[in-house]
C-alpha cells in the first residue's frame, strides 16, 4: 500500500463495498428460503446468476481488453449499485414473488464479475511483480474480512430489522466501491487492441489453448467449487440439524471467512513459495479435507440429534462445523494467492484482462454450479451429503493431480510462463 496510494485507495474501497455484497448474498439466500421454505430454491439462484455471469465474464474481459479500465470498472459498479437499490425497494413493498429477487441478483452478480475481471487486470499496472502476491494476500483479506462480518451481520438483521433494512444497508456501503474506482489513475490497455467480440473471446480461448499453467489455475478451482460449496445447506442446516436458524447460518459463512482472514494476516511467509502450482495443489487437498470434516458434523449431529429440529442451537456441533468452515477459508484462500499471482504474472496485459474475466467466471461461476450440485445431492440424499462426499472427490483428484500434472507442480515463480 506505501507502494502504490491508489492501490491503497482501491483496497479500501473494496473492503467496504464487499462486505455489504456479502450482506445481500446470504440475505438473498435467507429471503428465498424464507418465501419457498426450499434449499433447491435457494439453488436456483445459482442457475439464474450462471448465465449472465459467464456472458459478463467474456464480455467484461473484452472491454477491459479495449478501452480505459477504470472507465469500465466505474459503469459496472453503476449498475449494480442500481440493482441493489431496486432489490431494497421490492423488498420493503413486501413483493414474495420470488423471480424478481433471482433477476436482480443475477444482474448484480453479472456487474460484480466485469468490474471485479477489471480490477484485477488494473492491479499489475499499480503494483511491481514481487508484490502481486502481497496484494493477492491483501485480496483474501478483504474477502476474509468481508465474508466474516457481512453474513454474521446480515444473520442478526434478518433475525432482529427484516430483509428490506438488511438490503439497504449494502446500498449504503457500496459507496466504497466508487471511492477506490474515482481514486485510480486512467489505465488504458498496453499492446494491440482488439474490438470487443467475438473475434476477441475466440483469440483468448486460443491463447488459454496454449497457457497450460494459467488454465490450470482454472480448472484446479473448479473442481474445489464444484465439488466443495455447501453453502446453499447452511439455511437448512440451521433449521433443522444444528438450530439457531438464521444466526447460527450467519456463524456458518463467517466461520469460512475467518479462515480465510486469518490465513491472509499471516500470509508473509506465501511470498517465498516458487513451486506455486504444487502449493495450489495441497491447499485444494486440505480444502477437500476440511470439506469432508464439516459433512461429518452434520451426520453425526443428525444420527445422535434424530430427525427433529433441534429446539435450540446445539453450540457444540455448531462450533466443530465452525472449525471445519474456518480449515476450507484458510485453505481456499492460500489457493486464491497463488492462482490469483500465477495469472497476473504469466498472463501478457494485452490479454490479462480477457484472463481475468474468465477468472472470475471461474470463481464466481464455479460456485454457482457447486451451489446446483450441492442442491441436488442435499435435496437426493441428506443435508450432510454433498460437503462429505464432495470433499473426498477432491481430495482424491488433488492427489491423482499431484502425481500426474507435473508441468504445473514444477511453475517456478521467478521465471513465470503461462
Amino acid at each position: 500500500m506505501r507502494a502504490s496510494p491508489a492501490f491503497a485507495k482501491l483496497w479500501i474501497g473494496s473492503s467496504v463495498s464487499q462486505i455489504g455484497a456479502q450482506i445481500t448474498i446470504v440475505a438473498v439466500g435467507l429471503h428465498i428460503y424464507d418465501i419457498t421454505h426450499s434449499t433447491l430454491a435457494v439453488s436456483l439462484l445459482a442457475l439464474w446468476a450462471l448465465g449472465p455471469m459467464i456472458l459478463a465474464g467474456f464480455l467484461g474481459g473484452a472491454l477491459a481488453d479495449t478501452f480505459d479500465r477504470r472507465l469500465v470498472a466505474l459503469v459496472t459498479a453503476i449498475v449494480a449499485w442500481c440493482s441493489i437499490g431496486t432489490l431494497t425497494l421490492i423488498a420493503f413493498l413486501g413483493v414474495e414473488t420470488t423471480w424478481p429477487y433471482y433477476a436482480l441478483a443475477a444482474l448484480n452478480a453479472a456487474s460484480a464479475t466485469i468490474k471485479g475481471a477489471t480490477q484485477g487486470a488494473i492491479l499489475p499496472r499499480l503494483l511491481p511483480p514481487q508484490l502481486l502476491p502481497a496484494a493477492a494476500a491483501l485480496s483474501g483479506i478483504t474477502m476474509g474480512l468481508a465474508i466474516t462480518v457481512g453474513p454474521a451481520v446480515a444473520g442478526v438483521l434478518v433475525a432482529t430489522v427484516g430483509f428490506a433494512w438488511t438490503y439497504l444497508l449494502d446500498v449504503v456501503l457500496f459507496t466504497g466501491a466508487f471511492f477506490g474506482i474515482l481514486s485510480l489513475p486512467s489505465v488504458t490497455p498496453e499492446g494491440e487492441r482488439r474490438n470487443p467480440g467475438l473475434g476477441s473471446v475466440v483469440e483468448s480461448l486460443r491463447f488459454l489453448r496454449r497457457a497450460p499453467n494459467v488454465r490450470a489455475t482454472f480448472v484446479w478451482d473448479l473442481v474445489a467449487m464444484i465439488f466443495g460449496t455447501p453453502r446453499v445447506v447452511f439455511p437448512a442446516a440451521g433449521a433443522l440439524v444444528l438450530g439457531g436458524g438464521p444466526v447460527t447460518v450467519g456463524i456458518l459463512t463467517a466461520s469460512f471467512a475467518m479462515g480465510s482472514l486469518l490465513s491472509g494476516l499471516f500470509s508473509g511467509p506465501l511470498g517465498a513459495v516458487r513451486r506455486q502450482g504444487r502449493a495450489v495443489t495441497l491447499a485444494i487437498a486440505v480444502f477437500g479435507v476440511c470439506t469432508t470434516l464439516f459433512g461429518v458434523v452434520l451426520l453425526v449431529t443428525g444420527v445422535v440429534e434424530g430427525p427433529d429440529a433441534p429446539d435450540a442451537p446445539l453450540v457444540p456441533a455448531i462450533v466443530l462445523a465452525g472449525l471445519a468452515l474456518a480449515g476450507t477459508g484458510a485453505a481456499d484462500n492460500v489457493s486464491a494467492v497463488f492462482r490469483t499471482t500465477i495469472l497476473q504474472a504469466a498472463a501478457p496485459d494485452d490479454v490479462r484482462g480477457r484472463m481475468q474475466g474468465l477468472f472470475y467466471v471461474v470463481v464466481a461461476g464455479g460456485p454457482r454450479v457447486g451451489d446446483l450440485v450441492a442442491g441436488a445431492v442435499a435435496t437426493l440424499i441428506a443435508l450432510w451429503a454433498p460437503p462429505l462426499l464432495g470433499g473426498v472427490v477432491i481430495v482424491g483428484i488433488m492427489l491423482v493431480l499431484l502425481r500426474t500434472a507435473r508441468g504445473f507442480q514444477r511453475y517456478d515463480a521467478h521465471h513465470p510462463t503461462p
